[in-house]
């Protein structure tokens, strides 16, 4: 499943904002993020309840800080706040962008923001914007990569972060299981066999899989050094 990322920003820096798209449909077309923004509301639906969803929804949300930004009233005290919260509560990452030079820091001075250093995008230490706004996509897909690398509980969609490998207390049947020697893989001769669904928690190719005693949980190996616990709806 793609991250859902949601864009809090004033309208006067859109520009600056479709300059990010484009920086990120790199993310996009690997299917990693899934971006919104307010543009794409549709014709006829509530907007305040469409945003409200939407950041709700999202995994990361990106605040594109701007004089502009600090000066809406919906912006800064609503959508802002609501952000923050979510971030508190640790049901999403809010990173703060740096547009425009103005006073961030006594706000959000405690999160980590983006280009390099909270220089803003427009600062003439950058060459041009698409250098300080390559930074920031670099940021994202590391934010990115590390969510994806959390575990999905597929039977709600919530991300639940794992312990690492080693700490992990496998029963032996497991262990025993993933150290066997692959079977030859059987092809069924007919057609009554059909894939009911596909797991995509790893990034690289499964090496093992076990089933629990009860068929509730299902263990897989991954070269991409992780196990992964699978619980059933």
């Amino acid at each position: 499943m793609p991250v859902k990322i949601f864009c809090c920003y004033a309208h006067e820096d859109e520009p600056l904002l479709r300059k990010l798209k484009s920086h990120l449909k790199p993310l996009q077309r690997e299917g990693l993020i899934d971006l919104w923004y307010d543009r794409d509301i549709s014709a006829g639906t509530e907007w305040e309840q469409e945003i409200n969803r939407h950041l709700i929804e999202a995994q990361i949300i990106l605040l594109l800080v701007s004089p502009d930004f600090m000066d809406s009233d919906y912006c800064y005290s609503i959508e802002m706040k609501r952000a923050l919260e979510r971030h508190e509560r640790g049901e999403s990452r809010v990173i703060p962008i740096i547009l425009r030079p103005v006073d961030w820091q006594d706000v959000l001075g405690k999160l980590q923001a983006l280009p390099t250093d909270g220089t803003p995008v427009i600062d003439r230490r950058w060459h041009t914007s698409d250098e300080a706004l390559y930074s920031v996509a670099q940021g994202i897909r590391k934010v990115v990569e590390e969510l994806t690398l959390q575990s999905p509980d597929i039977s709600s969609g919530a991300v639940v972060q794992m312990p690492k490998p080693e700490l992990l207390e496998t029963p032996e049947s497991v262990i025993q299981q993933q150290t066997r020697k692959p079977e030859p893989l059987v092809t069924p001769e007919d057609d009554s066999w059909h894939c009911i669904r596909t797991f995509t928690g790893h990034i690289r190719g499964v090496w093992s899989v076990a089933f629990s005693p009860d068929g509730q949980t299902l263990a897989s190996g991954s070269a991409d050094e992780t196990i992964k616990l699978w619980k059933k709806k």
